[in-house]
């Protein structure tokens, strides 16, 4: 397991906001001694959803801090059920693409849905 990932970062974005270990653990709901664990990387990573209570916690974003957990958002999980081939060749395919090419795609793909929403409502 990774001795410097998650836990560590999680650890140093929890100090940095000010929580101690107890008042966080608290917060979201697991044991001091496992949170402890986990920021030492001793533990696996949060679920998803104990990394999406984090973020929101610390004031970040949820995806940033699931994906840094190596998690699967809890919203997506359905989406790539309904579409167990496509969804990853879409996702190995957009990691074949440089960041800006898949932010335009992003932004297009934005556009697209904001259009039939539009049509559709007229």
């Amino acid at each position: 397991m990774k001795k410097y990932g998650f836990g560590k970062m999680l650890r140093d974005a929890r100090l940095q906001r000010g929580f101690s270990l107890r008042q966080f653990a608290e917060m979201l709901d697991v044991s001091s001694t496992y949170l402890s664990q986990v920021e030492r990387g001793n533990f696996a990573p949060l679920t998803a959803s104990k990394a999406a209570r984090a973020a929101k916690l610390l004031g970040d974003d949820a995806d940033y801090w699931v994906g840094l957990a190596g998690r699967i958002p809890e919203d997506l999980e359905p989406i790539i059920r309904r579409h167990p081939t496509t969804m990853p060749d879409l996702i190995r395919l957009a990691g074949q693409l440089p960041d800006e090419e898949i932010t335009e795609a992003l932004f297009e793909l934005r556009d697209r849905l904001n259009a039939s929403r539009t049509l559709v409502e007229a």
